[in-house]
């Protein structure tokens, strides 16, 4: 349990940092980091962390595949752990 909240914990934060460094690069023209990668974070359990960062800094907020894909990867989820806990419940 405790190696699944630090990788919760880990991937939220390089998510996050991964988006915020998008953005300052999308300002000045350089690498950017692609679309592909924030995706990625975010299938790997970093959808809090990925949506809030581009929430904070503004980025990205236009493109609907970002604005509904994440909280959508995020909802199934979130679906998979309800399920996964309903039918084997921990003791």
């Amino acid at each position: 349990m405790h190696i699944l909240l630090f990788w919760l914990l880990a991937v939220n934060i390089c998510g996050a940092v991964a988006a915020i460094h998008d953005k300052r690069a999308a300002v000045r023209g350089a690498w950017r980091v692609p679309e592909r990668t924030l995706f990625l974070f975010c299938i790997f359990g970093g959808c809090p962390g990925v949506y809030l960062a581009m929430r904070a800094v503004h980025h990205k907020t236009h493109h609907r595949r970002f604005m509904w894909g994440i909280p959508i990867i995020f909802l199934i989820q979130c679906a998979i752990c309800a399920a996964l806990w309903y039918y084997h419940p921990m003791m």
